[in-house]
């Protein structure tokens, strides 16, 4: 199986780096993470890609005259590593118009929230100061607004009485773990594919997720 490469953006612990990581080990998944970058150069997610054998790159934005300059840098590293397919997990940087654009249609990111709702930061606070009784997270192809873009996949979590920011957050981090791998796999397997500005090929039956997450005990 040729499988596709994969660049992992992180900034942070690399929680959602490390599903990807142990789903990519399997003999007959899809695609292979090929690199792992962070604009933090202490993040633990580095340290995850390393105990696994994955090179890893910190680039640091900070150290960039422009958000135009950094970009350049991130677009050569990961050309370095002839990927293919690059994810946004938990990568806190907005990238620029030409990043989008060199990447388009290739290029994945996930969010906590049943998109389109609840776009942006502090999702979990607005979810419940919002009263809804359903949230989630949602996998989908990179735009240059922010978590938008056509939906590769979707994952409900019930927001239970009685939640804080934190239980939710953790109910939904669970589901993120179980759906970007099932999202990635779904595109480097070439099951899902973008047209105009939509996903297609979710008649496919490997294409359906489970609709609700299994709480946390």
């Amino acid at each position: 199986m040729t499988k596709k490469r994969v660049g992992v953006l992180i900034s942070g612990r690399g929680s959602n780096l490390q599903a990807l990581i142990d789903a990519c080990g399997a003999p007959d998944f899809p695609a292979k993470i090929v690199l792992v970058v962070s604009n933090v150069p202490e993040a633990q997610g580095l340290v995850r890609a390393e105990l696994a054998g994955i090179p890893t790159a910190a680039i640091n934005h900070k150290d960039y005259p422009s958000r135009e300059a950094f970009a350049a840098a991130l677009d050569q590293a990961l050309h370095s590593e002839e990927v293919e397919l690059l994810c946004n997990a938990g990568f806190l940087r907005l990238h620029t118009e030409g990043f989008v654009t060199n990447w388009l249609n290739r290029h994945l990111n996930i969010h906590p929230s049943l998109l389109p709702a609840f776009k942006g930061l502090d999702t979990h606070r607005r979810v419940l100061e919002a009263g809804v009784t359903i949230t989630g997270c949602s996998v989908h192809f990179v735009r240059c607004e922010m978590d938008s873009g056509p939906i590769v996949a979707q994952a409900a979590v019930a927001v239970q009485p009685g939640d804080s920011e934190e239980s939710l957050s953790a109910r939904v981090l669970q589901a993120e773990h179980h759906l970007y791998p099932h999202a990635l796999k779904l595109v480097a397997g070439g099951i899902l594919r973008v047209q105009g500005e939509s996903v297609v090929g979710r008649t496919h039956p490997q294409a359906q997720p489970p609709l609700f997450s299994p709480p946390l005990d």
